[in-house]
């Protein structure tokens, strides 16, 4: 067996053990997961109820940005229960555990990523894929293996762009123990971006969005090419068939930025 067939049997084993534990404790699990469900539906019934007062919102209809909703719940939460453990970095760091992590013989980031791992926030995840159903199902759209094959792959680039958001802004927390809140307004804050067309927006946080912390290609440049619409940013059309390689780039800057944290770690001196 392989290097990597190797971590993901170890991956596989611990995540089944968290899981496992969790389990011993049925009601708050199923309590949790119900409650994680309740909160997003919230989310996606203000949506809703800003389309009873609009029939559209920047041009896009209800399905349209309940796709975009969709889009990026499901990219978004697939990050949350594999990768936002990372965030925990600072904890780790503050009260000294951060040493231990490094005597072992797994990387810091996967021991992280299993620690805690979060499964029991599924019920969102459950949530934005109903939402996706039913709103692609009601989409006016002449659906073709290009636009089908689209959809799979935003929801996979959506998930590694948001997963390496997270692990760069928690790298922060080398250099800035108590920077927790700065790393939500990049992860959730780019969750709740890409809900709405980036229209409704204005000129800075587009620029923001699509230049800096990428989440503009999440879901909304290639649900342009889902939909069949114009860009209001003025981009060239292959902007819509970019996400794969923001993805790529966004997983090196974040590697780059964790190494760079655990050169700068030096214990907490106590």
């Amino acid at each position: 067996m392989g290097e990597l067939g190797r971590k993901a049997r170890l991956y596989v084993l611990l995540v089944r053990a968290r899981v496992r534990a969790d389990w011993q404790y049925r009601t708050p699990f199923v309590l949790f997961t119900v409650a994680q469900f309740g909160i997003t539906f919230l989310d996606f019934l203000l949506i809703a109820v800003i389309f009873q007062r609009t029939p559209h919102l920047e041009g896009w209809s209800l399905p349209e940005v309940a796709f975009l909703y969709g889009t990026s719940g499901v990219s978004f939460f697939i990050g949350d229960v594999f990768i936002s453990q990372v965030e925990r970095v600072g904890m780790y760091v503050k009260d000294g555990r951060f040493d231990s992590l490094l005597v072992r013989p797994m990387g810091t980031l996967f021991q992280l990523s299993t620690e805690e791992f979060a499964f029991r926030r599924f019920g969102k995840l459950v949530q934005s894929t109903i939402v996706l159903v039913v709103a692609t199902a009601s989409l006016d759209v002449a659906w073709t293996p290009g636009r089908a094959g689209m959809v799979a792959l935003m929801l996979t680039t959506g998930a590694v762009i948001f997963s390496a958001i997270w692990v760069a802004g928690s790298a922060i927390t080398f250099f800035a123990v108590d920077s927790i809140e700065v790393v939500n307004s990049f992860t959730y804050g780019g969750n709740y971006a890409t809900q709405y067309p980036i229209g409704v927006f204005g000129p800075w946080l587009r620029r923001f969005i699509t230049l800096a912390v990428p989440t503009a290609f999440v879901n909304y440049f290639p649900a342009l090419y889902v939909l069949g619409r114009s860009d209001t940013l003025g981009l060239p059309s292959w902007s819509r068939f970019a996400s794969p390689g923001v993805a790529v780039v966004t997983v090196l800057v974040a590697m780059t930025a964790w190494r760079v944290g655990l050169r700068h770690y030096r214990s907490t001196g106590s």
